[in-house]
């Protein structure tokens, strides 16, 4: 089996709930996704897709994708998808670092490799572990009320965790925590979400305030590692580290120099399939609470996310995001769906997803044998 042709797709995804809003002023209402749709000489095809969270969460934006793609997908014209050692291999030959624009070639082979044994992705993960798991909504940032109705909501439709966007002054993002705290119970649990927003300063005192209550957890107070670490020394609070979290070096300096006591694992940021199991494993070795999800996606995504969700531990799975529950656009049937609070992989090889191609619109580029 070879890869004879790859094609690249572009889509636009709309946050279901309107404005999607974090700290520091960034705001997204809409977002473009790439896919990718690699195709075999027996006419094999395997689906990857990756979608950057705008221009000033990450270094990753949508045309960055876009352009490592042009560079990648010639490199693997001709190789066995099967390979996934010598797809990622030729991957790194062409192009130093941009993992999230490899992520969605990795992932489309993960697929084809189920799709060419009869597997799912989560049994070549390393086996299925749970039929089902617990899955997470991230609560935009703004009044105390309004993100307290939003939780009312989202529990309304059985979602018990939840991960409150802060980062502002510390005694509002404490009252943002209050009040959502008083409209949960003892099966609900919050996590306090600054995404970088704080400095050690402000991130002290929001931190004191916040032990004050309850089910409550600590997540990427400040920009950088040694900023966390400090913040981390201070507080009783556990500690999930994020945005640091890249490779397994800075993975190991989270759990060494940062206390972490859980990291949020998203699969484009880390370059795919293949290094988020690598650092899945390493987490379930060392006791380390994991959230799996991505920067952002739809259908395909939301996929990939379910068959490294259903093959981690379920003592160390602390929660999951289906993507393409928070978008408007589907691209698969809204497959894989979440029920009552919990998601699960669709049933059969791959990821388990047919793609609806039309709906995609003509390739942005193709790659084939010449």
């Amino acid at each position: 089996m070879r890869i004879e042709r790859i094609e690249v797709f572009g889509y636009d995804l709309h946050y279901v709930h309107g404005n999607y809003v974090m700290s520091g002023g960034r705001v997204v209402s809409s977002l473009p996704s790439t896919v990718a749709r690699v195709v075999t000489d027996d006419e094999i095809e395997g689906w990857g897709e990756v979608c950057p969270l705008g221009q000033t969460y990450l270094p990753a934006f949508a045309e960055g994708a876009r352009a490592a793609l042009r560079q990648l997908a010639p490199a693997l014209i001709g190789a066995d998808p099967r390979n996934l050692a010598g797809v990622n291999t030729r991957m790194d030959g062409v192009l130093l670092g941009h993992g999230y624009g490899k992520s969605p070639l990795d992932i489309a082979c993960w697929d084809l490799l189920g799709k060419a044994t009869g597997q799912p992705v989560a049994t070549l993960l390393g086996g299925r572990r749970q039929e089902r798991f617990p899955l997470y909504i991230a609560v935009p940032l703004g009044g105390a009320e309004e993100m307290a109705r939003y939780v009312l909501d989202r529990r309304a439709e059985g979602i018990h965790r939840f991960q409150l966007k802060l980062g502002g002054r510390p005694s509002d993002d404490a009252e943002r925590v209050r009040r959502v705290v008083e409209v949960t119970d003892d099966e609900d649990i919050i996590i306090a979400d600054a995404n970088g927003g704080w400095r050690v300063q402000d991130a002290i005192v929001a931190a004191r305030l916040l032990e004050d209550f309850p089910r409550v957890y600590l997540e990427q107070p400040c920009p950088t590692l040694e900023e966390c670490a400090q913040v981390r020394r201070v507080t009783t609070l556990p500690m999930i580290y994020d945005e640091v979290v890249t490779d397994v070096p800075s993975f190991l300096a989270a759990v060494r120099r940062g206390g972490a006591g859980g990291i949020n694992l998203k699969i484009s940021r880390v370059g795919g399939l293949t290094k988020a199991r690598l650092i899945r494993d390493l987490a379930e070795a060392l006791g380390i609470a994991l959230t799996i999800e991505d920067t952002w996606g739809g259908d395909v995504t939301t996929a990939a996310i379910s068959h490294l969700a259903a093959s981690t531990r379920p003592e160390l799975l602390f929660t999951v995001s289906f993507m393409n529950d928070w978008v408007q656009e589907h691209i698969a049937g809204w497959q894989p769906r979440s029920r009552d609070g919990f998601g699960a992989p669709n049933p059969g090889p791959g990821l388990g997803v047919e793609v609806n191609v039309e709906s995609l619109g003509e390739p942005l580029f193709v790659a084939r044998e010449s």
